[in-house]
Order: C-alpha cells, then structure tokens, then sequence
C-alpha cells in the first residue's frame, strides 16, 4: 500500500521574508531609488566635454536603477513585505552620499556618479550573504544587479581613464 504525498491545503504556504530578509531588500530598494534619482540629476546639470555620450550614458544608469529598484519592490510585495519608496523614506535611510546641485562639468560627473553606483553596490554586496542564506531566489536577484551596476560603472569611469 503506498501513501499519499499530496499536501492539503492547510500545508500549503507561500514563502515569506523575515523581517531581517525585508530590511535588507528594503535598504537595496532605497539605495536604488537614490541612484537613480541622483543619475537623473547629473544628466540634467552635466555640462562640458562628451556632453552627448556622457549625458546618454546617465540615462541607461538611471533606467537600470529604476528597472532595478521595481524588480527588489514586487520582490518584497512576492514575499509578503511591504516596500517602501516614498521620498521622505528614501531621503532618511540612503546610504549613498548626497549629489551636488548646480552645473557639473563632465569629468567631474563621471567620478561622483561611478562613487555612487559603487556604493549603492557596496549595499548590495553587505547584505547579499544573509540574504541567500534564507532566500537563495532573491539573491539571484542581487547578482544581476551587482553585474549590472559594476558594468555600468566601467563604462562611466572609462571616460576619465587616461593610458
């Protein structure tokens, strides 16, 4: 006689984040908005030589860290947390350093916007290990941004390199 492996319906539960698995995504979801808010700033206010590429090249960082931040939002809402993107959230806990008003020339904006995706990586990279610990899924998500970032960040710092 075989017994039955089929689950009733009481056993079956849908994954759900700790609330240190939320805190960490939570703190990824705002360092992303701040990216992105901050590469949308550099794009309007660069000015000077390679004007066109640089300014270009913002916009696909700050499309990046848009998709990125929406994708670690409904991954938070799959997991039963709740994600919070307002401004007056993202402003309080960011950990990427403040951008600074006015006109920036373009040398100037590769180095402040490449110190930020670095750091918003550096976010990313601190919590990653706790977080595939509980949830190897969404660190899957976390490695796609890290390649993403650390490849866009090449790409920007590349316009200040000198051989």
């Amino acid at each position: 006689m075989t017994t039955s492996t089929r689950r009733t319906e009481t056993d079956v539960k849908g994954f759900q984040a700790s609330a240190a698995l939320s805190a960490h995504l939570q703190q990824v979801l705002v360092d992303l908005i701040e990216l992105h808010l901050q590469g949308k700033q550099a794009h309007w206010n660069v000015v000077g030589t390679n004007f066109r590429d640089l300014h270009l090249q913002l916009d696909e960082l700050v499309d990046f860290a848009r998709a990125g931040s929406d994708t670690v939002a409904e991954r938070l809402r799959a997991l039963d947390a709740v994600a919070d993107g307002r401004s007056d959230t993202v402003a309080a806990t960011t950990t990427l350093p403040g951008f600074p008003p006015y006109e920036r020339g373009t040398a100037e904006v590769v180095d402040l916007i490449a110190t930020r995706i670095y750091a918003a990586v550096q976010t990313l990279r601190d919590v990653h290990d706790e977080v595939d610990g509980e949830d190897p899924t969404t660190a899957d998500i976390l490695h796609q941004l890290i390649d993403g970032l650390e490849k866009l960040a090449w790409l920007i710092k590349s316009e200040n390199r000198k051989v």
